[in-house]
């Protein structure tokens, strides 16, 4: 599997490359700005991007607009977002172009490899990987929505985690629950959001599209 990665620090952009590299990925790329990020992306077309948000020249949202840009160039490339706090408008950008392989961590998560690892696996399988830190507030500023007073807590709860990216089985790990009820949790979800019988782990990444990015 290979992979882009734009970091402004070097420290981290050596040790993210060590990390991947070491679970088998090939690290095509790994550059600091959004303007290298862009021309490496279009050019080796890798099966996902790590951007962090803020990079150089004015440390903004450079590493975003890159990676957007990027996104509507080749549609389908999975990016993971790294940033140092939980910015809404950043994440409700990157969810807007309702397509899955989408993912957004806080830099924190980094620092437990395997969460990270499996995060940018999730992602580059077309599912998406959304920090639970960024999922609480997109569902908090959401909550007057219809499509959120439509789901009950538990399918709030459910969705939730979906957006994690966590699986059924762990779903009714955390909630203390069966796997059958989490099912028909999840089929009552897409009932409401008016998704269409499809692939399940299609639908799930429209779910969690249409509810987070509203």
């Amino acid at each position: 599997m290979r992979a882009v990665i734009a970091e402004d620090l070097f420290l981290l952009r050596d040790g993210l490359t060590r990390l991947l590299e070491a679970h088998g990925f090939e690290v095509t790329a790994a550059v600091e700005t959004g303007h290298e990020l862009l021309a490496t992306v279009l050019a080796d077309k890798p099966d996902v991007a790590i951007v962090d948000v803020r990079l150089p020249p004015t440390f903004t949202d450079e590493g975003l607009r890159a990676a957007l840009e990027a996104r509507r160039e080749l549609p389908d490339l999975p990016v993971l977002v790294l940033s140092q706090y939980v910015e809404q408008l950043y994440a409700r950008e990157l969810l807007a172009g309702g397509t899955g392989g989408i993912g957004y961590l806080l830099k924190d998560r980094v620092m437990d490899g395997t969460q990270f690892i499996d995060a940018v696996r999730r992602v580059a399988s077309g599912g998406t990987a959304m920090d639970p830190e960024v999922v609480a507030k997109l569902l908090a500023s959401n909550s007057g929505d219809d499509a959120v007073a439509a789901l009950s807590p538990r399918e709030r709860e459910v969705l939730g985690l979906m957006a994690e990216g966590r699986s059924n089985l762990a779903i009714a790990q955390k909630l203390v629950i069966t796997e059958r009820a989490v099912a028909k949790h999840t089929a009552s979800i897409f009932l409401r959001l008016g998704l269409q019988p499809s692939d399940d782990d299609n639908r799930r990444v429209l779910a969690v599209i249409a509810y987070l990015g509203q």
